[in-house]
Order: C-alpha cells, then structure tokens, then sequence
C-alpha cells in the first residue's frame, strides 16, 4: 500500500475544495494514512463464511398512513432564505464554467 503524503492530502484538499494550512496537512496525512492501513487490515479478514446483515438488532419503524398536508406559501418557504431572487432560492455556483 502506498503511504498517504502531505502532498496526497493538498491534492485531495484540492479536489474537495477545503482549504488546508500547512499544519493541517502535516497532521491530516498520518491520520489519513492510518486509516487505510485500518481498511487494509480490515479487508484481509475472512468473512466469506459470515452471513451477511442488515441490521444488528431487530427494529421497526412504525408505519403511518402517508396524507398530503398544506405546504409553505413561496412567502414562508423564503422567509428565512439568506438569499433569494424573485420566488426563487439563490445559491452560489457550485459548477464552474469551462
């Protein structure tokens, strides 16, 4: 396996859009490093033979009878928006032009 480096972790900091500080780096790459060291410990168990679950303990939601209700007026679904533009939501971009 390949050891996480601070450059590793600029990168994906990058590609996520996180601004990381040197420090940051410096402390985020063993700690990242471990934890696929973990992964990798992990998937050399064997559990082929162990049934697969979904839930450890039996639980149920209780079901209710699905009702459609009244809804927000636009006016009280923006009434607490930071930003709005006509009867819409404004948010920043989050694709970049090419």
């Amino acid at each position: 396996m390949v050891a996480i480096s601070r450059d590793t972790v600029d990168y994906l900091g990058k590609l996520s859009r996180i601004a990381l500080s040197p420090e940051e780096l410096d402390k985020f790459s063993p700690q990242l490093d471990g934890i696929l060291r973990f992964v990798e410990k992990l998937k050399a168990l064997p559990v082929r033979e162990v049934p697969a679950t979904a839930h450890l303990l039996k639980q149920s939601a209780p079901m209710r009878e699905d009702r459609a209700r009244p809804g927000f007026s636009p006016d009280q679904a923006l009434q607490n928006a930071p930003e709005k533009e006509g009867p819409f939501f404004k948010v920043p971009p989050v694709i970049e032009a090419s």
